[in-house]
């Protein structure tokens, strides 16, 4: 991910260790002829550490060469292994009978603000709380007084009730107007979880004081929705930490909501993706000394293990790459010691006839040590590097999830160009030209804008398999931040069925898009004097070239779009990722699947 770097830092850090280290200097004198995108033998062959999952890889993918294939698993630096814990496993069920008789641990009740006037008597003039109210013998309005509950967003109050078929009732506050969106309803699945862990409870009932305030067309939507935000509040990753929370919740009834086979199939397409997203935020938080590019390839390959009737792997190593002439994506790995892998899943449905060809394609850099313009000083956030791979874990969240969802009538392309951006002697420098495998020349003037290399030949590898269209997805600039701050994702496409495409996806998952111009008069910053390109320009548009940059390795009679997720992968207040754009990418390719 680009931002600000200082190459003096990156200098002085390598004087310092070729001074200490006289067999290192021995090393990169014996290199000294190599190519800068070359890997040593010794690299290519360098062991591969113990897997990031829960379960052993128990069926070896289709390789086109695998450097992990012949070589014994090595432990993680630091002797750290992820805890085996079982995400949430929640069974969900739609009902319309009559709430007030559900015995269980909580019912949840959520009420907006209007739904707190009271009459002239005092009573609730809302029905379904007036009916609760009276079979609690005035509990329920005497606590939201007491408590000063409002029914604004955020708020909650929960009693305990003796003697009652439910043992705490709960009231959760919406805010002015009913959940008519997909957030709102996750919102309110959030907070259920949120009550429900607070009270231990193993079964829980959600109830809409006013259901008829959600709109017609997203009433089927929103005990998905609701379910999938329960689910993902619930969640909370301990896999590094020594004590793990344990989750109590498994079943929730939802009322009010419609119920039959539509909303039955919504709901279990609710935790279908929910492991999806959760598998995506999984990755990101593993850190880069458990998760390298070789773990992450165990990782994609498990997928096509577990869903081996629609999905297979490729994964291809060093020398495969070169063949494919792949000189972009190879020098940003050249330093490290940890060998990239090129990632190739492909989804096929049962029974063939498919329809339509989509590539998705991510960013998948397990570490962003910004290269020789090393990330210094504050803000650069060097120790979420991490997170670099985030375009990578919503591929393979998305990836999971259609595994188990298993549309019909498309083909998917899952294909991540994953390596290390690190700093040694064989490593890519300033000023130095890489050729990407479509021919094209790229003078790097910032090694720290090293994403938008991978993602070229990616890009490149894509178009070859013949697809109609190509999403990209990177944490690729400081600049989209900037521009839309934390929480929304910037998209460009010179496509505007694509854009639409994506658009109305995006409605149904919730999450945050942006459309952003792609200006070709920006090109002229990225002109070399003597390669094709320079891989950055100005600090003004920075988000704009770097898609403009992109843009050179897509073939034109193929729809593409290029989203830059950098603000929106990473949750600053509880310090974890978010699994953004697993939601949008399942209902992208579903949508296609359908048309």
């Amino acid at each position: 991910m680009a931002t600000a770097a200082s190459t003096s830092a990156a200098t002085v850090l390598a004087s310092r260790l070729l001074r200490r280290s006289p067999r290192l200097l021995r090393r990169l004198g014996s290199l000294s002829c190599a190519p800068p995108a070359a890997l040593s033998a010794r690299q290519s062959s360098s062991r591969c550490p113990a897997p990031l999952g829960r379960q052993q890889l128990g069926h070896r993918a289709r390789m086109g060469h695998s450097t992990a294939a012949s070589a014994a698993p090595a432990p993680a630096l630091g002797l750290t292994k992820p805890n085996a814990v079982e995400p949430p496993q929640v069974t969900f069920s739609a009902k319309d009978v009559e709430f007030s008789e559900w015995k269980g641990d909580i019912l949840a009740v959520a009420v907006t603000e209007k739904d707190l006037s009271k009459d002239a008597d005092s009573k609730f003039e809302n029905a379904v709380l007036k009916k609760l109210d009276g079979q609690l013998g005035g509990l329920l309005s005497e606590a939201a007084a007491e408590e000063d509950f409002t029914g604004k967003a955020g708020q909650s109050v929960v009693l305990r009730l003796p003697g009652q078929g439910f043992k705490r009732v709960g009231l959760i506050g919406l805010g002015q107007n009913a959940p008519s969106t997909a957030a709102a309803c996750r919102g309110l699945g959030e907070s259920v979880a949120s009550v429900a862990k607070a009270a231990q409870a193993t079964s829980a009932a959600i109830v809409l004081a006013s259901p008829g305030g959600i709109q017609e067309e997203f009433k089927l939507n929103a005990p998905a929705a609701i379910a999938s935000g329960t689910v993902l509040g619930l969640y909370e990753d301990s896999r590094y930490k020594s004590e793990a929370k344990k989750v109590h919740l498994k079943q929730v009834d939802l009322f009010g909501l419609g119920s039959g086979p539509e909303v039955d199939k919504k709901l279990k397409y609710a935790n279908d993706l929910s492991s999806g997203v959760i598998f995506g935020r999984e990755l990101v938080n593993s850190p880069a000394n458990v998760l390298t590019p070789a773990v992450l390839a165990e990782e994609a390959s498990k997928i096509a293990s577990t869903y081996s009737d629609v999905f297979t792997a490729t994964i291809l190593d060093v020398e495969k790459c070169k063949e494919l002439k792949m000189g972009s994506y190879l020098a940003v790995a050249a330093a490290s010691a940890n060998p990239p892998h090129f990632i190739h899943l492909c989804y096929k449905p049962t029974g063939g006839n498919v329809k339509r060809k989509l590539a998705i394609v991510g960013k998948g850099l397990t570490f962003d040590s910004g290269g020789y313009n090393i990330k210094t000083g504050p803000g650069c956030s060097i120790e979420l590097m991490k997170f670099d791979m985030g375009g990578s874990a919503a591929v393979f969240g998305a990836a999971k999830a259609l595994g188990q969802i298993k549309p019909p009538g498309v083909e998917v392309h899952f294909i991540v160009a994953a390596c290390e951006n690190m700093i040694s002697g064989t490593g890519m420098r300033p000023g130095d030209i890489v050729t990407a495998s479509n021919g094209k020349t790229i003078e790097v003037n910032n090694t720290d804008a090293e994403g938008r290399l991978t993602l070229a030949d990616a890009l490149v590898y894509a178009c070859n398999q013949g697809v109609e269209k190509i999403i990209d997805l990177a944490t690729l600039t400081g600049a989209c931040v900037v521009a839309l701050g934390p929480s929304i994702a910037g998209i460009f496409t010179p496509s505007d069925e694509l854009a639409k495409e994506v658009t109305a996806a995006s409605e149904i998952s919730g999450e945050k898009f942006w459309r952003l111009p792609l200006e070709e008069s920006y090109w002229e910053s990225m002109k070399s004097g003597v390669a094709d390109m320079v891989n950055t320009g100005g600090r003004q548009g920075g988000s704009i070239t770097a898609a403009l940059f992109l843009k050179q390795y897509v073939d034109e009679k193929v729809q593409w779009m290029h989203i830059d997720m950098a603000g929106p992968v990473w949750n600053d207040k509880k310090r974890a990722a978010t699994g953004f754009g697993v939601s949008t990418l399942v209902e992208w390719v579903l949508k296609n699947s359908s048309s």
